[in-house]
């Protein structure tokens, strides 16, 4: 493996139109920060750059929204970001934005040189265009109906209903966000950068050079590159952003996506006159931390402007996580369902590093993970409390109750203490494994193990038994025992950074490197440790109840919100002859078992009454299959059988939606007699008729009851 002379750490630049949250965090800002503190502890020349991303659409929605300038919006949002992060601890060297002037003539030039060198390819195309406006549209500025779901408030690019990807002429009916106008189509000339000119050294740099990628961006990359690349536009039509260095285009700004990344450049140049060392020199390691939504653009597009360009170093590695869901569900920042960095720092004044352990300790590193409160709450009492600041505060308290707090002498060891202490090195071994591999959560663990191995050592030697019997013994016992947090201090200094201060301030003594962890004579005897205190405290019931409560308001309200939208329409009519022909019957659920290798897929077998039957249903997310056993549901049954995933699925169970999203089996109000179980002969054909037509008015009565309400629609599953 190549040794390196020096560093250079990027964390994905926060978009300016909103805080950041703790997505943002588990996914790039505390593994980047661990990562970089970790290398300074080591001595190494270690530098990391970020800033705000201040340009693009969405900061120009918002504007006009709030009915400001787009510079206002970023100037307020870059102020809460930073300031947020300096609360956090996160110790970039710079954190700089993307509309200082550095940035403006880096980005500029950067362009001039590839348009100059004939690296970009010019394109005429049509694209919307508001003549009232007076602009060409941006996808998001241009609205209409989704032609999949025939949700009316889609986007140019997206369907946020039915999360479907569209192009702006896929939309029924588009019209102007801004002015609310149809637009009509006119011709708009852009630069493109041609990736596919770069697809073959892309595919031997990643999918040969860089195997020991993550399986996450090996995978993501290896999707894109064999799908086969396609030149994407590197400017777009808007008054907003860096202009185009190019005669003729006015009107015309660099595309975000091209301009952010060059912010990182920008960014090192503001920092330092070496900038170019960092990154034009081959004995530097550049490391991209980013979240998954942003991968594409670090290992595809960024290194081919790079090599487009000339004399640009490219990454080393893009450790990219997945995203962190809130409690189940996927945090939107649209819909407020998040925990905001800036007002977590409020409401949890002193508990910065009980955010960065959790969040660390949870972190979607190869896969997507979830955060709730409760773990929140667990993981603080149990793991931080009740092992780490257990275990200093009682190192702590005994050398301060048995010598006056000065650190004891170290007498002959035994064989015990020889082997408590020669698990620090193993550890050490295990931390630098875990982070130079970007295993952060397994690193956290093994640093934890230092005061898991503390409290046991505490609990096996027990020296409050031996004081009066044997007290040189005692002696040797504190002695190690403090010698442990001192160890403990620089291994976890890179996760919970304010946590090392509290311990070296309680040590009363200064920061050590990382060498010195494991070392068994970091505080000589003799020395006087600070005034034990509490390093962690616990979090109450109600603070957490609290924070719950905060998340089912924000519900309520999007709920309500949502109720009071427009309704959608209904589907096109049907006669009732066609609705005849539906034979539904109450059936009951007899087994129900998860289909493997789906999210959603149930396979319910049911008893009709006539007789037994499959029937595969997407309600895994809604109900658990032990839930369904022996429930009564109401089933279409002469539906033509279809095969899901390899069962034959005959007939559909009716369930209907409520004002949360969730689906709810439609039953009979009372125990339903199926054909198969004892009942008078003379009455049951008057009480499946009875049953029979129930059910029809029942359904009858929930479609029209759809037409008049968004919150109750009945589904066929």
């Amino acid at each position: 493996m190549k040794k390196f002379k020096r560093y250079l750490v990027t964390s994905a630049l926060p978009y300016a139109n909103g805080p950041v949250h703790i997505g943002h965090l588990a996914g790039v800002y505390i593994p980047s920060d661990i990562y970089v503190r970790y290398l300074r502890l080591r001595g190494a020349d270690v530098i990391s750059v970020c800033g705000s991303d201040e340009h693009g659409v969405p900061i120009t929605i918002k504007a006009r929204q709030e009915g400001v300038k787009p510079q206002d919006i970023v100037d307020k949002y870059h102020n809460i970001i930073k300031n947020a992060f300096k609360g956090l601890g996160m110790s970039f060297d710079i954190y700089s934005r993307t509309t200082s002037p550095t940035h403006h003539k880096t980005a500029s030039d950067f362009f001039r040189a590839l348009y100059d060198k004939g690296e970009f390819i010019e394109k005429t195309t049509m694209q919307y265009y508001d003549e009232e406006a007076g602009q060409f549209l941006a996808d998001r500025y241009i609205v209409g109906t989704c032609p999949h779901c025939q949700n009316d408030r889609a986007y140019g690019d997206q369907c946020e209903k039915c999360g479907s990807t569209l192009s702006a002429t896929d939309l029924i009916d588009p019209h102007s966000a801004i002015t609310g106008s149809v637009p009509v189509m006119r011709e708009t000339t852009h630069w493109f950068l041609p990736l596919d000119k770069h697809e073959e050294f892309l595919r031997k740099w990643i999918l040969e050079e860089h195997k020991e990628w993550k399986v996450n961006v090996y995978g993501q990359c290896k999707s894109w590159l064999d799908l086969g690349l396609q030149p994407r536009a590197v400017s777009r039509d808007l008054d907003w952003g860096i202009p185009v260095p190019v005669k003729g285009a006015e009107g015309k700004v660099l595309y975000v996506w091209f301009d952010a990344p060059i912010g990182y450049i920008s960014a090192t140049k503001d920092l330092t006159p070496d900038w170019e060392k960092y990154w034009k020199d081959e004995d530097t390691k550049m490391v991209h931390f980013i979240g998954k939504d942003n991968i594409v653009f670090h290992c595809i597009v960024f290194p081919s402007m790079l090599r487009a360009h000339g004399g640009y170093i490219l990454p080393e590695n893009v450790p990219a996580n997945e995203f962190l869901n809130l409690e189940g569900e996927k945090i939107s920042t649209s819909r407020n369902w998040a925990v905001w960095l800036h007002e977590y720092l409020e409401e949890f004044p002193g508990k910065e590093d009980v955010l960065r352990y959790v969040l660390c300790a949870n972190a979607p590193e190869t896969k997507d993970n979830d955060f709730t409160w409760k773990d929140f709450q667990t993981r603080n009492n149990n793991e931080l409390v009740a092992v780490l600041g257990n275990f200093v505060n009682r190192a702590l308290v005994l050398t301060q109750k048995y010598y006056d707090g000065k650190v004891p002498a170290c007498g002959e060891l035994t064989d015990y203490d020889r082997d408590i202490l020669g698990e620090l090195p193993q550890i050490k071994k295990a931390l630098e494994e875990n982070i130079e591999n970007y295993r952060f959560r397994e690193a956290l663990k093994e640093a934890m193990n230092i005061a898991r191995l503390g409290n046991k050592y505490l609990a096996d030697t027990e020296p409050w038994k031996l004081y009066k019997t044997d007290p040189q013994r005692v002696q040797t016992i504190l002695n190690v025992s403090l010698q442990i947090p001192a160890s403990l201090a620089i291994a976890v200094e890179p996760f919970m950074p304010f946590t090392a201060e509290k311990i070296l301030r309680l040590l009363d003594v200064e920061k050590f490197g990382w060498d010195q962890l494991g070392n068994t004579a970091l505080l000589k005897p003799g020395h006087r440790i600070g005034t034990p205190a509490l390093l962690f405290e616990k979090i109450e019931d109600s603070v957490i109840e609290a924070q719950l409560e905060k998340l089912a308001a924000t519900k309520r309200a999007n709920l309500a919100k949502e109720a009071g939208k427009k309704v959608e329409p209904q589907k096109e009519s049907i006669a009732f002859d066609d609705f005849g022909k539906m034979d539904i019957r109450v059936a009951t659920i007899i087994a129900a078992e998860k289909i493997a290798k789906t999210k959603k897929l149930l396979k319910l077998t049911i008893d009709t009454g006539i007789d037994k039957r499959t029937i595969v249903s997407g309600i895994a997310e809604h109900y658990t299959p032990e839930s369904l056993v022996g429930r009564q549901v109401q089933v279409l049954i002469n539906l033509e059988p279809r095969e899901l995933k390899g069962v034959l699925s005959e007939g559909m169970i009716l369930m209907a939606q409520d004002a949360t999203g969730k689906l709810v089996l439609l039953s009979p109000a009372g125990a339903a007699l199926l054909a198969d179980e004892p009942q008078p002969t003379s009455v049951a054909p008057a009480i499946h008729a009875a049953i029979t037509n129930a059910i029809v008015f029942f359904i009858l009565l929930c479609f029209y009851c759809a037409c008049l309400s968004s919150t109750f629609v009945v589904y066929i599953l």
